[in-house]
């Protein structure tokens, strides 16, 4: 734009249906800015409060007891002839993953936030997600009439948080250290708020005309760095044209080059009624989303899969944006690997609210229902299979709880529910682990997992036990040894007869079991040899310390055997007692797992994290900047699996709640002393007695 001098020539209106997110930091008042864009567009007749819980969005009970979102929230409007869905994502680190299917269809963002600097941490990690996005973005500037700090003072705050430059593009007036209305910067128009309306058109202030003056400069200055007539228009102090202006406000918002910055008060309804006018004008359209996406305009029908929904009454509900095309109810979808899914019910959403529709044509955002197949993330075609757009990758857990219904009659219906969240929340990883024959769910915090299991009681009417998983330990042996297992029982008839001589000794770790036989002069004929290593395999199952044996080689040298008695279960049993003698007599020792661990935190946060870990058993690797993250940290470490259980509340507790951490299975390493004999009490030989 800068070098043809053209600024401003692409920035015109564009009409048609708009997909808006709204996401920002914990507490920011995402929830209050939506339900106070639905009171000023006339969906809703009275503006509601999250403490009253009558708000149209977090209408789920665990949302409501909380007094937080846990998940996305839909709601359209019309507004001066357009369309508009807005999908409020929550703002907790903890359920961030809700977000990512958004985005993936969605115009752009809307980046609610307040002047604390402990939430600046936050609003990066969230920048960050659209920015890597490519998704154009405004940010609001919420609870103007709380905060006592100069408005360039808190972009100055908040800038470090944003790749690109924050543009004010409004400046409060202020009145007894209150905000009673503000200065369109673009516009140069004083506005003053009124309650619940639309803020009145005054004079402006005497005694702001500088400020204007000062503030629309260094807009102006932002702007330039991008349009070489602007600047030199400024260089020469020669006032641009509001056209100009306006078109390179529209041109840079819609490039991802600048991040607009609105002010105003969800709570009280100042400062919507002009943040609705800049999206009417500014916001980019369903045609310059499929040009960020790769999509051509003219392929077959489209549809992104936004969030899934699985409701008692309704079933199951796929929330889509159409991107190329339209979609009816009853018509047939394609899925990416060929298969075919029939829409059964077409709906237009707010809230908690579905109204039925006969049809969507293109940029609209529905829900189609009964798509059983249909997974979030997912691009659906109309007569063929579509070009997947986006692959959804959910985040690494965090932490993890061992789960069962306390009624054993409901395992069924717990693993149906489990997979029916977890369809919902891509957050949530559901497994159930052979090692120690647990229902495991995985998710990204306490509140996450909490909020799982309330759904799991509150929705689905199951009650469950939960407790931090087990920890898969093991045991090996130090020394190795010979010993002499015999098996002989008479009973009448046949009786049983096996004798194995077994040679035990350690092998290096990580070589896991070797079983072989130096057996010469069928003194244990060959079809009773299989028998012996499954023996041995068995008994290596609980070992004298009460956990799986590992890292063993165990050689038959000799035995011998009764041409009537011996049988395969005579020698597997008589392998099985020699195991049992021989193991306790070989030194063995408990292993741990050790896991390499990267945890990323903020710089200022670093000194708090490295002392963590040192407390958790933990050996710091070192520490180096998270690569493109500005003021990050990723700080390497290994770390025993059982300090890693609860570690994320510890580092979210000593990082603002923006902490996380990736691990991955490094080596099993032995453990001894009174920590080893604690866990041999409690998990191992308990057990296996």
């Amino acid at each position: 734009m800068g070098e043809d001098g053209k600024g401003g020539q692409a920035g015109g209106r564009r009409e048609g249906p708009r997909c808006i997110a709204i996401i920002g930091p914990f507490a920011s008042g995402k929830t209050t800015l939506l339900e106070a864009i639905l009171a000023r567009t006339g969906a809703i007749h009275r503006q509601g409060t999250i403490s009253d819980g009558n708000t149209v969005g977090d209408g789920a009970p665990e949302a409501r007891d909380h007094s937080m979102s846990v998940e996305v929230n839909v709601a359209e409007i019309d507004y001066l002839g357009d369309t508009y869905t807005f999908l409020d994502c929550p703002g907790s680190v903890e359920f961030l993953s809700e977000a990512d299917g958004v985005l993936a269809g969605v115009d752009m963002a809307i980046v609610v936030a307040e002047a604390d600097e402990k939430k600046v941490p936050a609003l990066q990690v969230l920048l960050k997600k659209l920015e890597d996005r490519g998704i154009p973005r405004v940010l609001f500037l919420n609870k103007i009439d709380k905060t006592t700090m100069r408005v360039r003072d808190a972009l100055s705050l908040l800038q470090p948080a944003s790749s690109v430059p924050m543009v004010l593009r409004q400046i409060p007036i202020w009145k007894d250290g209150i905000a009673i209305g503000f200065i369109d910067l673009a516009l140069e128009r004083a506005f003053v708020y009124r309650e619940h309306a639309e803020s009145l058109v005054i004079d402006m202030p005497d005694d702001d005309q500088a400020r204007e003056v000062e503030a629309r400069f260094e807009m102006l200055e932002k702007l330039a760095d991008h349009d070489d007539v602007l600047m030199e228009a400024l260089l020469e102090d020669i006032a641009p044209g509001k056209e100009r202006v306006f078109g390179d406000l529209v041109d840079e918002l819609r490039q991802g080059i600048i991040c607009p910055v609105f002010i105003g008060s969800a709570e009280h309804g100042n400062g919507i009624q002009r943040l609705l006018k800049a999206l009417r004008h500014e916001a980019p359209d369903i045609e310059i989303t499929r040009e960020r996406l790769g999509l051509d305009s003219g392929a077959d029908t489209t549809l992104q899969v936004l969030k899934t929904l699985n409701t008692l009454h309704a079933g199951k509900l796929s929330i889509a944006r159409v991107l190329t095309g339209s979609v009816g109810d009853g018509e047939v979808l394609h899925r990416h690997d060929g298969s075919e899914a029939k829409v059964s019910g077409l709906f237009r959403l707010m809230g908690q609210q579905a109204t039925k529709r006969e049809r969507a044509g293109v940029g609209e955002t529905v829900g189609l229902g009964k798509l059983d197949k249909v997974q979030t993330g997912e691009t659906l075609g109309g007569s063929a299979p579509a070009r997947q757009l986006y692959t959804l990758e959910p985040p690494p857990p965090v932490l993890a709880l061992a789960v069962a219904p306390k009624e054993r009659r409901d395992e069924v219906k717990l693993s149906s529910a489990l997979a029916k969240i977890a369809e919902e929340d891509k957050g949530l990883i559901v497994s159930h682990t052979q090692d120690t024959a647990e229902t495991i769910i995985e998710g990204q915090g306490e509140m996450h997992l909490r909020v799982a299991l309330e759904r799991l009681a509150g929705k689905y009417g199951l009650e469950v036990e939960k407790r931090p998983a087990l920890v898969p330990y093991r045991e090996t042996i130090r020394n190795g040894t010979t010993v002499r297992g015999r098996h002989k029982k008479q009973s009448g008839g046949h009786g049983q007869f096996g004798d194995a001589v077994l040679e035990i000794r350690p092998l290096e770790r990580g070589a896991g079991f070797v079983f072989d036989d130096r057996i010469t002069g069928g003194v244990v004929p060959k079809q009773y040899i299989p028998a012996v290593g499954e023996g041995v395999k068995e008994a290596l199952q609980h070992g004298p310390l009460g956990f799986p044996v590992v890292d063993v080689g165990v050689t038959l040298t000799d035995g011998s055997y009764h041409s009537v008695d011996s049988s395969d279960q005579a020698f597997r049993m008589a392998a099985i007692l020699g195991m049992r003698e021989g193991l306790p007599q070989c030194n063995p020792v408990l292993l741990e797992p050790i896991y390499q661990v990267s945890i990323y935190c903020p710089n200022d946060a670093t000194a708090k994290v490295n002392a963590i870990v040192s407390s958790r058993r933990g050996q710091i690797l070192g520490f180096d900047a998270r690569e493109g993250w500005s003021g990050w940290d990723e700080v390497k470490a290994t770390m025993p699996e059982a300090e890693i259980g609860e570690l994320i509340i510890e580092l979210r507790s000593a990082t603002a709640g923006v902490a996380s951490y990736t691990k991955r299975f490094d080596h099993m390493a032995e453990l001894s002393g009174k920590t080893a004999e604690e866990i041999c009490n409690r998990f191992g030989r308990s057990q296996a007695a």
